[in-house]
């Protein structure tokens, strides 16, 4: 092989994997992922045992543990949030439609200091009927890939959906809601697991 051939080779091979890149990002544009089959989901919550994120408590000290048994025993959204996470922040102001139109909604305060995350709640209210301070264990066993994250979650503990990213009034309409409303209603499993599919 020549020179020539040889820095044609390292000019073209860049530009072939560049382009195969492209292609692929392409390819899965338009594609919705925002919904994914979990090793979670249609299982009983991870065991948990956490510090509650508390407004009332002084700046940074938690006060009590929080157990499954605090849990709400009814269909709940579970949502996975840290204080420095853009996209949370862009999806706070919507949790807080949800929380004000009486959905129970469970804060794990991923990753964060619990100051900046109290801070943030106080400036901007607070949509949880319970959040506790996850150091990352927590995230791990319910298989989280980032934040922010949701779990619908029945009156029984058991993880029915798991949504990654931002939940938004159009993915709450399409996707969470008709899980929330099957859960609520008490449907047969069949019509539940049809209703919570990703």
């Amino acid at each position: 092989m020549n020179q020539k051939t040889r820095r044609m080779l390292w000019f073209i091979l860049p530009l072939v994997v560049f382009l195969l890149a492209i292609g692929l990002f392409y390819s899965r544009l338009g594609k919705d992922t925002q919904v994914v089959t979990n090793t979670a989901v249609d299982k009983t919550l991870p065991t948990m045992n956490l510090p509650a994120l508390d407004l009332d408590e002084a700046i940074g000290q938690a006060t009590r543990m929080v157990t499954n048994a605090d849990l709400p025993k009814q269909p709940f959204l579970l949502n996975v949030w840290a204080s420095w996470c853009a996209t949370c922040r862009v999806e706070h102001p919507f949790l807080l439609q949800l929380a004000n139109a009486g959905v129970p909604i469970v804060g794990i305060n991923y990753k964060d200091d619990a100051k900046d995350a109290q801070a943030y709640l106080a400036e901007h209210q607070n949509p949880f009927t319970l959040n506790v301070q996850d150091s990352g264990d927590y995230g791990i066993d319910l298989g989280l890939t980032g934040v922010p994250e949701s779990f619908v979650v029945d009156s029984r503990g058991e993880v029915r959906q798991h949504i990654i990213g931002e939940v938004n009034a159009e993915r709450y309409q399409r996707q969470v809601l008709p899980c929330l409303t099957a859960l609520r209603e008490q449907r047969d499993e069949r019509a539940i697991i049809e209703a919570c599919q990703p």
